[in-house]
């Protein structure tokens, strides 16, 4: 009889042995290492146990009988420390053990952050029962910090929380598990765990641990500090690979091993996460079981072979049904069919290529995920099945999605009419006491009766009410992507507080998964707009000359327009962009329309370069490629011409700075002229102020483009800093209302003037508008020519060839 020795306890090795003693028991006399004091249990459990829905007892895959039955000689609780292969002996701290044959089943150790504290007590990795039981001790009410938002992370932190902790999960990607979850999905999730009172913050870096002895708090890199009793890190796994490096195998990743799981030593084998086969690692049971059944057939030399194959992954989290398959990325070729079901919280993603299924995402009801699982393996031609695939294998028909479904789930206390305080559950009440048509319900509630953006909303509440009985006007959508208008998209972010693009895409029942060329801009530009706070502008959200921070031109090159305050320079900028266009062999120097020079030819891979040139010379963006502030033109006013009334260059200037890098629904175009006479043309611009003896005369609306407008007046003001505040207020009022792509001028037609002036003549509204613009103005007030050139991001300016969302603007 062989002898055999194993090194680890776990579900691999002990699967490993189930084979062997099934198919020939006195093959081999088997010894079993294991650094545990215990044998094989299963680790997949470790979170129900740490829940206390399961006990350790429930989880034991081989107890004490079980070895002893197969007469397993079980070194539990003692390290490997050496191997001498010469010799084929493996060296354990209680003394040295001969081998014919020999297995690694090392598995693989947790990954702990580098950072400062990771070493304080009171940390810990989450990867075998000693781990579990250390958290399990941790007092209820104890603050808990789980670093870590993929599969284990969050069966951590759900079990904390049922252990009575108060909870908060920090993952470094913008949303939970994006290995197996696109951001709908992820989206649903995080809704899920928070709704269970778990923290869920995304985008967060830790920078540190702090405490004196023991844990007491964690700090993000932002400077965030978050009080700890107790810090999981679940941020991965890598291979245990050390002992096996030590003995002299071939380690690369992992340790590497052919088809029969043979390492580089013939009478060496290894099974599970310390594996790795063909450049790739296992982390989920499925392959490590493959691998045992191919690894106890070899050992018996019986011909066998392991072969990768698809998996799938679901949460083990009681409550949040979940389900990944295959490859659900975006790609040349591949379709998307969505189910969304908002109100019961359900999504389902199928990613199609060509004829067959390759992907699967499905939250909150999972009972088809097998069914999609097994065409993925099976590389099923899906044909025949295309236009019901979505509904499962049990499909007997099916219905078209409601279009109101968004607005009946809306809560009878949602605000639906912001300028006059009226929710839904008024507007039911008014229809429901014979209010049927829009008159008739803003008659009763004044509902859409001030600015009118809400029309299209109580519209909805309407048919949502009366059914049939009311015919909803035909609306243009945003897009194909749904049958929402953007006055509507509008008003349901705020009243649903909806704060992520997957949190659009989901709730409001999408139907691609994360939008496409003509609403992704729009949406995020709402959502900033809106939250300011809480959301964090998409670049990839963005037309293609605000991602690349110039203007393309025919050609493929960029035109750069530096910032000049006003229209004032200086000598030394101009040597700098004299400077800037020979050093970059620019072809073409052009004085812009608005007071500005502009470098037109720039070369793709030049423009950070250039920036960083610029920028030591004190200039910053002109944004001549935003839905922002582009200019504020003036004339020379009191400073210099002998008909000026008032410092229109210095009113110009203070404004420009005050107002500039604010993303607004369109470009935005100001102007100051000292006197009536208009040299600054402001009587054609987004906003024009006209200095006269008395002041200032304000008006909105304007424009010098295709459709020419002139400036309806807003109002006359005595002073600078009124003048400055109501400027403010209009384009924060604008930003809040207005349909994205939609000029001031084309806003204004829809809302009134009057409107306008009566919300803004109200002072303390006038306050909280420019109050919540120099709030979006402390996260967004920022030169992005600085920051691209500081960040070296010089490959993302080679010369562009996708110009999708170019095509729209």
């Amino acid at each position: 009889m062989e002898r055999l020795v194993v090194i680890g306890a776990g579900m691999a090795s002990g699967r490993l042995l189930e084979h062997l003693f099934e198919a020939d028991p006195g093959a081999y006399r088997v010894t079993l290492f294991n650094a545990e004091p215990r044998g094989n249990y299963n680790r997949i459990m470790l979170s129900p146990v740490l829940s206390g829905e399961k006990s350790y007892d429930e989880i034991v895959t081989h107890d004490e009988d079980w070895y002893a039955g197969h007469a397993v000689t079980c070194r539990f609780g003692e390290r490997v420390i050496g191997i001498d292969r010469d010799r084929k002996v493996v060296v354990g701290e209680k003394g040295e053990v001969p081998y014919d044959k020999l297995v690694f089943a090392t598995g693989s150790d947790a990954f702990i952050v580098p950072c400062p504290g990771h070493d304080l007590d009171g940390v810990i990795a989450y990867r075998d029962l000693d781990d579990t039981n250390r958290m399990i001790d941790t007092a209820p009410g104890s603050r808990a910090i789980v670093i870590g938002g993929g599969l284990l992370g969050l069966e951590a932190a759900a079990g904390l929380r049922m252990r009575g902790l108060d909870v908060t999960v920090l993952h470094l990607a913008g949303h939970l598990m994006e290995r197996q979850l696109d951001p709908a999905a992820g989206y649903l999730l995080r809704a899920d765990l928070e709704r269970r009172g778990i923290t869920v913050m995304t985008q967060a870096s830790t920078r540190c641990i702090k405490g004196e002895g023991r844990v007491e708090a964690v700090e993000l890199e932002d400077g965030t500090l978050l009080p700890a009793d107790l810090v999981v890190m679940a941020v991965g796994i890598r291979p245990a690979v050390a002992l096996a490096k030590q003995a002299g195998l071939t380690v690369r990743k992992a340790i590497e091993v052919d088809a029969q799981m043979r390492t580089s030593d013939p009478s060496v084998f290894a099974v599970g996460e310390c594996i790795e086969f063909a450049g790739q690692l296992f982390g989920l049971v499925a392959p490590l079981y493959e691998q045992a059944k191919v690894l106890a057939a070899t050992l018996l030399d019986d011909d066998a072979a392991f072969t990768p194959k698809q998996l799938s992954t679901k949460l083990k989290v009681t409550g949040c049904d979940l389900f990944s398959a295959g490859d659900f990325a975006e790609g040349p070729g591949r379709e998307d069919i969505v189910f969304r079901d908002p109100a019961r919280g359900i999504y389902k993603r199928l990613v199609v290529e060509g004829d067959t299924l390759v992907g699967a995402v499905m939250y909150g009801d999972t009972s088809d995920g097998n069914w999609f699982f097994g065409l993925i393996r099976d590389g099923t031609d899906i044909t025949d099945m295309r236009e019901t695939l979505i509904f499962g294998p049990a499909y007997q028909g099916g219905a078209a999605a409601d279009p109101l479904a968004a607005v009946a789930a809306l809560p009878a206390d949602a605000e639906i009419c912001g300028c006059n305080g009226v929710c839904k559950g008024q507007i039911t009440e008014a229809i429901e006491g014979g209010a049927t048509d829009l008159g008739a319900v803003r008659a009763t509630t004044k509902a859409s009766a001030s600015c009118g953006t809400c029309t299209g909303l109580v519209e909805q509440v309407l048919a949502v009410t009366l059914g049939d009985s009311f015919q909803l006007p035909v609306a243009q959508p945003v897009c194909g992507c749904t049958d929402l208008t953007h006055e509507d998209l509008r008003r349901l972010i705020k009243a649903r507080e909806l704060k992520s693009q997957p949190a659009v895409w989901q709730e409001l029942g999408w139907t691609s998964p994360n939008g496409c060329h003509v609403c992704r801009p729009a949406v995020n530009f709402y959502l900033l707009a809106d939250w300011p706070l809480e959301y964090q502008d998409d670049p990839q959200s963005r037309f293609v000359n605000e991602r690349k921070h110039a203007n393309i031109q025919k050609d493929g090159t960029f035109s750069v327009v530096p910032r000049m305050w006003g229209g004032i320079t200086s000598a030394a900028e101009l040597r700098a962009i004299a400077d800037a266009a020979d050093k970059y062999g620019v072809p073409t120097v052009k004085v812009t329309g608005g007071q500005r020079i502009d470098l037109l030819g720039v070369k793709g891979e030049d423009l950070p370069a250039m920036w960083a040139d610029l920028n030591a010379a004190g200039l910053v963006s002109g944004h001549a490629y935003s839905k922002g502030l582009r200019t504020v033109k003036t004339c020379v006013g009191t400073d210099h011409c002998r008909f000026g009334t008032q410092d229109s260059t210095g009113l110009g200037v203070r404004l420009e700075k005050r107002l500039w890098g604010s993303w607004t629904p369109h470009k935005v175009k100001l102007a100051v002229s000292g006197c009536p006479r208009n040299c600054a043309e402001a009587t054609c611009k987004d906003v024009g102020i006209v200095c006269v003896d008395s002041g200032f005369e304000i008006g909105v609306g304007g424009a010098a483009g295709m459709d020419v407008k002139e400036v309806q007046p807003l109002v006359k003001v005595a002073t600078e800093d009124e003048a400055v505040e109501w400027t403010v207020a209009f384009v924060q009022l604008y930003r809040e209302h207005a349909r994205y792509l939609d000029r001031p001028y084309k806003w204004l037609a829809k809302v009134s003037l009057e409107w306008v002036q009566q919300t803004l003549g109200d002072g303390a509204e006038r306050k909280a508008l420019v109050d919540r613009f120099d709030l979006s103005q402390t996260i967004y007030q920022t030169d992005p020519w600085a920051e691209l050139a500081v960040r070296e991001k010089a490959r993302a300016f080679a010369p562009i060839a996708d110009l999708t969302l170019e095509a729209a603007e």
